[in-house]
């Protein structure tokens, strides 16, 4: 096996062979967070303090601090002849993935638009109306990898929304990622990453716009960032490291569950990896194939690492007890190399994104499926969702009631006012109704 892998933490959790250890060594999986307690955090905090004070000149201070440049307003913001013509200087294969994804992430999302809805009778109305927020900013990391599908998978649903102005704030603006900006349809492009892009963005500076929301994966920093600024502006969410979960029977193929595997453990060394099985030889197999296909990966060392430290092959008892480990856990990816898959995807109630069959891998959703992979992490998944055209919109409810309806309401209005201890509610009805028996 390569240095410092020696198969995947077994966690076997089958009744017959069960111990304490390791339940609780699941639980504690199932009970991961985002880690933002701790010197990430701290050190945000004062970011964002300086930037909410002192504006660009702080942004100017981090810059020069974080990633040794010397920069002045002009600077930030990115030149909109470079980034327009980013893609003349893209490789053309790159060029036409790229447009690929874009079509197809735009396609899906036009599918998400909602409409107004609500109630009208004789003498009352009641609504929700729908309405775009009006300028959010997509962050793009640019460190151990940059991701320009990410760039898409945010900013084409917030387009597709009707947001007036989408920024793209980015640390290091490489071709291909203002090539995504261009094809995302980003109004504009703003040089500067970190806990100080996103406090400039939720507050404002004198060169970066304040925005009403901020989505895109980050580092520790930007996520501790974006923790402290909401209720300033919303988020998407709150990230941790990247993740999968694989179902897989006796059935699949133990060098696809390893290639999948290696797909998540390549992003960081954080990353967490994990196949649940009830055929126990299927996990030692897995190693096996792990042990080949990490000989020559590129990203071997990172990989290893979150492979060895938060990746698992969890043996279960049964079939069932899949479902619910996969549930338990809710992965942010969920695979299923199942011999039939498509009924087990109608029992999985908890995953960012599931991936049904062995012709669908976790790397499709990340580019060319269509759903964006901005998904939630850590557990999220209980109650959050996937971005999507539902994050960049806004409901306002809009109430209009005749003299009429207000009176046939008054009574119970004016009661559970009074129960609450609050006259002035009731007389506020009262008032309008002064005269009336009601």
């Amino acid at each position: 096996m390569p240095t410092g892998f020696e198969g995947l933490p077994r966690i076997d959790l089958r009744p017959a062979s069960t111990s304490e250890h390791a339940h609780s060594t699941w639980r504690a999986r199932c009970s991961r967070s985002a880690g933002l307690d701790g010197a990430a955090d701290d050190a945000a905090r004062a970011i964002v303090a300086d930037v909410r004070a002192r504006g660009d000149e702080a942004i100017f201070e981090c810059v020069a601090k974080f990633e040794g440049r010397t920069i002045a307003a002009e600077d930030l913001e990115v030149d909109s002849q470079r980034w327009r013509s980013a893609g003349e200087r893209v490789a053309a294969d790159v060029r036409e993935a790229l447009e690929l994804a874009a079509r197809r992430v735009h396609a899906f999302h036009r599918t998400q638009k909602f409409e107004t809805t609500g109630v009208a009778k004789d003498g009352w109305s009641l609504h929700s109306r729908a309405a775009p927020l009006s300028r959010v900013a997509v962050y793009a990391p640019g460190g151990t990898a940059a991701y320009p599908s990410s760039v898409l998978m945010a900013g084409i649903p917030a387009k597709v929304a009707g947001v007036r102005e989408v920024i793209l704030l980015t640390p290091r603006a490489s071709d291909v990622v203002l090539l995504a900006a261009t094809l995302a349809g980003i109004d504009r492009v703003f040089e500067v990453g970190g806990a100080q892009a996103i406090a400039a963005a939720a507050f404002g500076t004198a060169t970066v716009p304040r925005v009403d929301k901020i989505v895109g994966p980050g580092n520790a920093y930007v996520t501790a960032a974006k923790r402290q600024v909401f209720g300033i502006c919303d988020i998407d969410g709150i990230a941790g490291p990247s993740e999968i979960l694989i179902l897989a029977d006796a059935s699949a193929d133990p060098e696809l569950v390893a290639a999948d595997l290696i797909s998540q453990a390549e992003h960081d060394r954080e990353a967490c990896a994990i196949v649940v099985t009830h055929a126990p030889d299927l996990a030692d197999a897995v190693d096996a194939a792990l042990a080949r296909q990490l000989q020559d990966l590129p990203r071997a060392d990172i990989a290893i690492e979150s492979l060895s430290t938060h990746g698992a092959a969890v043996v279960v008892g049964s079939l069932s007890d899949m479902i619910a480990a996969a549930n338990d856990y809710a992965p942010e990816h969920l695979e299923l190399l199942l011999a039939t898959p498509e009924p087990i995807a109608a029992a999985l109630t908890s995953a960012g994104a599931i991936f049904v069959g062995a012709w669908t891998p976790e790397a499709a959703g990340d580019y060319t499926a269509g759903p964006s992979h901005v998904l939630p992490t850590a557990g999220a998944a209980r109650f959050g969702s996937p971005v999507g055209v539902w994050d960049f919109m806004k409901y306002t409810s809009v109430l209009h009631l005749d003299r009429t309806a207000l009176a046939e309401q008054a009574t119970a209005i004016t009661t559970l006012a009074r129960a609450e201890g609050l006259e002035g509610h009731a007389r506020a009805v009262e008032w309008r109704l002064k005269g009336d028996d009601a």
